[in-house]
């Protein structure tokens, strides 16, 4: 059970297509045990999820974990903020950071490192609609070279 699982529960795809990645952290998750049940079993997610700072603190809002099923009075609010856990000095200059340039912290992925749940955060900046367009344009053409690869190597 607390083999090195590095296998991602939950993805935010959303934001890999909504904002640069400019940096990543890796962070702890306070939560409670019927939570740890659910986000074992995948029923988590991180759509529109983001973290903002507040007294020194770093908290996940809208991460939605989903109500464990035999959990009946234990069971938390989904949508409760979560206390993330990171070293004091890590926080205050991503808060500095946040707070001078304009850039977001979003929760990329969460996964269970050694039993215990982390998330991965990303310090991102926003791609304005050209980006995006720009971004699957680029996808496109790269499954299109590959493609073309593959049926010549066939061939």
């Amino acid at each position: 059970m607390g083999g090195e699982s590095l296998r991602p529960v939950a993805t935010n795809k959303k934001a890999y297509h909504d904002y640069f990645i400019l940096e990543e952290f890796e962070a702890g998750i306070e939560l409670c045990g019927t939570e740890v049940k659910s986000v074992r079993q995948g029923k988590l997610n991180l759509r529109d999820s983001w973290c903002g700072i507040k007294d020194g603190e770093i908290f996940a809002n809208g991460m939605h974990i989903s109500p464990y099923e035999h959990g009946n009075i234990f069971n938390k609010d989904p949508m409760r903020a979560k206390r993330l856990l990171m070293h004091k000095r890590e926080i205050l200059r991503l808060y500095g950071v946040v707070k001078q340039q304009g850039l977001s912290l979003i929760p990329l992925s969460v996964y269970f490192s050694r039993g215990r749940a982390k998330v991965k955060l990303g310090l991102c900046k926003g791609k304005k609609l050209y980006d995006k367009r720009a971004t699957l344009a680029e996808k496109a053409a790269r499954r299109n070279i590959e493609r073309t690869m593959k049926e010549d190597s066939q061939n």
